[in-house]
C-alpha cells in the first residue's frame, strides 16, 4: 500500500530535492504540497495524507502552529524537516514535537547531495516508521506537558498476549546509576521523565536518544527547560556525577570503563545506531552490575533490547515502557520478547518508580 504525503515548504529548491527524494512509488508518493501552514490545513481533508513533512519556518503560518493546527483537527504523524542552524531555531524544532510531531530530520541542500542514496534511504525509512505511527488528538497545550505536576489520567496495562510474562524483580538494592535508552518518540518521553525527577536525585542518569545529526545541543536545551537536573554531554575521562543527566556526543558510542569513567568515541554502528544504546547498557552492567537502573522507551527496531538483557542478568533493575504511551512500540517490545524488563509502564509511572527506587539508597 502506497503511503501518501503532503510536502509542507516555502523554498521551490528545496521541495524540488524533497519530492526528488520522497516520490518512490509504489512505497512511497507525494501527494500534496503547500508552500504554507495555511495551504496545508486546506489540502489536508482532500488529499488525506498518511505522514506530513513539514519546514520549520513559513510565510503566514509556520511549522509550530501548523502542528498545533493538524494535532487538532486532522491528527497525523508529522515529520519535522528543518536545517535549524539557529540556536532559537533548534529549540522551536523540539517545541513542534511537544506540540504532537513524530520526529525531526535535517533538510537535504540541493549542493550537498554527494551522499544522496544514504540520506534517501534514511528519510524513506522515517516515513516508512511514521506512517505506521498512532497518533491522537491533542489539545493545544496538554497539562501533561506544562510545567505543573503531571494530570494526564494513567492509561490501563494492555496485556500482549503473544509477549512473554516479565522476570520477578531483583531485591531493592543500592543504585549507583540510572540509564535509559530511546529512539522515535523518545524526546517526549524523555521529556515526560526528567520534568517529574526532584533536583536532589542521587545518583546520575546516562541516557542515549538517537536523533538525527546536527539537532543534539538545541535537544539538551529543549529538555533542560523543564528539567531540576543539569544535563551535559558525556566527556571521556570524566566520572558521573549524582544529580547530573549526560547524552553522549553526536556520533560517538558513550561507555563507562572499569574504573567508572566515561568512555566516547568514533566507533561502528551497533544495532545500526552511533551511539548505541546497547553499548551503554552492556558496559554498565559489566562495571556497575545490580547497581543499574535500565530504561528502555518508545523507538524503532531493536538496539537496548540485548543491552536491557544484560542489565537483568548483572542483576540490574530493568523498566520497559508500555505499548498504549509509546509511540512506535518496536525497542521495548524487542526487550520484553527476551524477558529483559522487570516492569512494563505507561511513561507517566515511570519517574514516580524511579524516585521510589532510589529512596533505597538513603
Amino acid at each position: 500500500m502506497t503511503i501518501k504525503v503532503l510536502l509542507v515548504e516555502d523554498s521551490p529548491v528545496a521541495l524540488t530535492v524533497l519530492k526528488r527524494i520522497l516520490n518512490e512509488p509504489p512505497l512511497v508518493e507525494v501527494v500534496g504540497t503547500a508552500r504554507t501552514g495555511i495551504e496545508a490545513l486546506e489540502l489536508i481533508p482532500k488529499i488525506k495524507p498518511d505522514v506530513i513533512c513539514t519546514d520549520l519556518h513559513m510565510p503566514k503560518m509556520d511549522g509550530l502552529e501548523l502542528t498545533q493546527e493538524v494535532m487538532e483537527r486532522f491528527p497525523r504523524p508529522i515529520l519535522v524537516i528543518s536545517i535549524s542552524v539557529q540556536d532559537e531555531d533548534r529549540q522551536k524544532v523540539f517545541k513542534l514535537l511537544q506540540a504532537g510531531a513524530v520526529d525531526v530530520f535535517p533538510k537535504p541542500r540541493s549542493g550537498q547531495l554527494e551522499d544522496y542514496e544514504q540520506v534517501k534511504d534514511q528519510l524513506l525509512n522515517k516515513i516508512k516508521v511514521l506512517a505506521g505511527v498512532k497518533v491522537f488528538t491533542k489539545r493545544r497545550k496538554p497539562s501533561y506537558l506544562s510545567d505543573g505536576p503531571n494530570e494526564r489520567p494513567p492509561r490501563p496495562l494492555v496485556a500482549t498476549p503473544s509477549l512473554p510474562s516479565p522476570p520477578a524483580s531483583p531485591p531493592a538494592a543500592t543504585v549507583k546509576l540510572v540509564v535509559i535508552g530511546a529512539s522515535t518518540g523518545g524526546p517526549q518521553a524523555l521529556q515526560e521523565i526528567f520534568s517529574h525527577l526532584p533536583s536532589n536525585f542521587p545518583v546520575p542518569i546516562l541516557c542515549v536518544q538517537h536523533i538525527s545529526e546536527g539537532f543534539l545541543q538545541g535537544f539538551t536545551d529543549w529538555l533542560q527547560n523543564n528539567c531540576a537536573l543539569p544535563i551535559e554531554i558525556a566527556k571521556t575521562g570524566k566520572i558521573p556525577q549524582a544529580g547530573k543527566i549526560y547524552l553522549p556526543p553526536e556520533k560517538e558510542q558513550m561507555e563507562i570503563d572499569k574504573q567508572g569513567r566515561f568512555y566516547c568515541c568514533k566507533a561502528p554502528p551497533v544495532d545500526g545506531h552511533c551511539p548505541s544504546v546497547t553499548v551503554l547498557f552492556q558496559s554498565v552492567a559489566r562495571v556497575y552490575g545490580a547497581g543499574v537502573i535500565g530504561i528502555l522507551l518508545s523507538g524503532m527496531g531493536r538496539d537496548g533490547a540485548a543491552g536491557l538483557l544484560s542489565i537483568v542478568q548483572k542483576g540490574g533493575f530493568t523498566i520497559a515502557q508500555d505499548e498504549s504511551t509509546c509511540v512506535v512500540f518496536g525497542m521495548p517490545q524487542e526487550a520484553i520478547k527476551l524477558r529483559a524488563a522487570h516492569q512494563i509502564l505507561p511513561v507517566q509511572d515511570i519517574a514516580p518508580l524511579l524516585v521510589k527506587r532510589v529512596q533505597y539508597n538513603s
